[in-house]
């Protein structure tokens, strides 16, 4: 690191708490290296109550960009200057560029999930998706898939607090978009058996099937899949969930949440420098080949 460092690197940030845990500076740093890129990732311990100052502070250094995560996904919408799209839709931001002092902000958990399917050979504009969950990663999956192209898109999740967000997320999917979205209670078991059915491609974008509810899924049994079907489920830890094994024996076509991961953070990688991501290089880094 210290031979990359000159008095012309430029700043990336990442802002939350907690973040030591976070591979995001290990794969971006890992990422400016193999190009020759001047940029440092660094990350910042920031909640809510440091939030404001800290990207005035940004700002004013004119730093290049930083990725956001919680508790401030949210919070930080109100110190920006636009929105993409996505974001707007969303009501969340994981990503800000700053141009010449100008403040975006940008969601690309639902950029990563769409570039990961595409990448892995499946298709899906045009046609049906049946997705679960309701939460940050869900809503921007469901947001950019319709903004993307996708005709339909069933959302079943279960009575909880996220319910009335999913109520608002289908509200404005119908309402900005060529997209139709219905909402489900996950309970109906019968209903998500129909859905998938008349489906191109079913969506996990819960926790489920990760530490702690690893060997877990919210397909009651294989007759809900069939071979034509396309899997996939955000999870990449373990690289095969419940859900993507139950697939694989029916004879579906299985996609893990590994993608995503990176590719979330090669669409903010590519704001920020103009270059792609090498995301080959940045699997074999983090092990997930």
């Amino acid at each position: 690191m210290a031979e990359r460092i000159t008095g012309h690197t430029e700043l990336i940030g990442l802002i939350a708490t907690p973040i030591r845990h976070s591979k995001s500076p290990t794969m971006h740093n890992e990422s400016f290296a193999k190009l020759g890129l001047d940029y440092a990732y660094l990350a910042f311990e920031v909640g809510n109550k440091e939030l404001e100052a800290t990207v005035n502070g940004f700002r004013a250094m004119n730093v290049r960009g930083w990725n956001v995560s919680m508790p401030n996904k949210v919070a930080i919408m109100q110190y920006l200057d636009k929105l993409s799209p996505a974001a707007e839709m969303c009501g969340a931001v994981n990503t800000v560029v700053n141009d010449n002092g100008v403040l975006t902000g940008h969601i690309t958990d639902g950029t990563g999930y769409m570039r990961s399917i595409k990448e892995a050979g499946v298709d899906i504009i045009g046609k049906k998706m049946t997705l679960v969950g309701a939460g940050g990663a869900a809503t921007a999956i469901a947001i950019q898939a319709a903004l993307d192209g996708v005709t339909e898109i069933s959302i079943f999740n279960i009575k909880d607090d996220f319910f009335a967000k999913a109520e608002n997320t289908v509200k404005t999917i119908n309402e900005k978009t060529a997209c139709k979205a219905k909402l489900f209670d996950l309970a109906d078991l019968d209903a998500l058996k129909a859905e998938i059915a008349t489906s191109a491609l079913f969506t996990n974008a819960t926790g489920m099937g990760m530490k702690p509810l690893e060997g877990q899924t919210y397909i009651p049994d294989a007759s809900f899949l069939r071979p034509e079907l396309i899997v996939s489920d955000v999870v990449y830890s373990p690289a095969e969930t419940a859900l993507l094994k139950m697939a694989r024996e029916v004879g579906c076509k299985t996609i893990n949440g590994i993608g995503m991961m990176i590719y979330q953070g090669a669409a903010g990688f590519k704001m920020w420098t103009g270059e792609e991501m090498p995301v080959d290089h940045v699997k074999q880094v983090l092990g997930l080949e």
